[in-house]
């Protein structure tokens, strides 16, 4: 049996992630790859009803402790019934966002602090990480990013512009980190660029 592997696209609001997604998951499977696709939060029925509480309502609807702690149980339940059985089936799993975005967007910018968020993932997914996490980034900065994003903004999406600049600051320090795991990607170009560079960024996994 092959062996799975598990990639996590990471990003801003606007950069075209869930674009890359479709375009990478579809190159992978050119290489033969079976790709099960997933998103966060959500990605399995637990989670899928999560979401719906994170991502509607009011912008206050949630204190940033208590979103990351709805984030770290939707993980949890994600982790569990969905990415870990299919890595053991051997197939390749790629998530529209997983640990990194709640370490830059409640950790980071929303002030709790990356090892406090990180601390919960240790507790509700046993600190499970992806083989490689593949972060888009506009050189442009995030008013541009914002002005991409064609589709209304849920309650986080629709934050400051400083929130999502501090957003940004959290996936370079997560980065500068780990190097390992994460891997910076321009987000600039043609879809097709964009996508060559992600393949790039995997090309010692693949």
């Amino acid at each position: 049996m092959s062996t799975g592997r598990f990639i996590s696209l990471e990003g801003g609001e606007g950069v075209g992630k869930s674009t890359q997604v479709t375009a990478l998951a579809e190159a992978l499977r050119h290489r033969g790859k079976d790709v099960l696709v997933t998103r966060e939060p959500g990605g399995s029925p637990g989670a899928e009803a999560i979401r719906s509480l994170l991502l509607s309502g009011a912008g206050d609807r949630w204190s940033m402790r208590a979103e990351a702690l709805l984030f770290a149980a939707a993980r949890a339940d994600h982790v569990e019934k969905t990415i870990r059985p299919a890595l053991a089936a051997g197939r390749w799993v790629l998530s529209d966002r997983f640990l990194d975005s709640s370490l830059a967007y409640q950790g980071g910018a929303g002030g709790l602090g990356i090892s406090q968020v990180r601390a919960l993932h240790r507790f509700g997914s046993e600190d499970f990480l992806p083989d490689r996490t593949l972060v888009l980034l506009l050189a442009e900065g995030v008013e541009r990013a914002r002005l991409r994003d064609r589709g209304e903004s849920d309650r986080i999406g629709g934050r400051s512009n400083a929130y999502h600049l501090a957003v940004e600051g959290a996936f370079r320090q997560v980065a500068r980190e780990e190097p390992g795991r994460v891997r910076l990607v321009d987000a600039a170009g043609a879809t097709t660029s964009v996508t060559g560079r992600l393949l790039t960024a995997l090309g010692d996994l693949l």
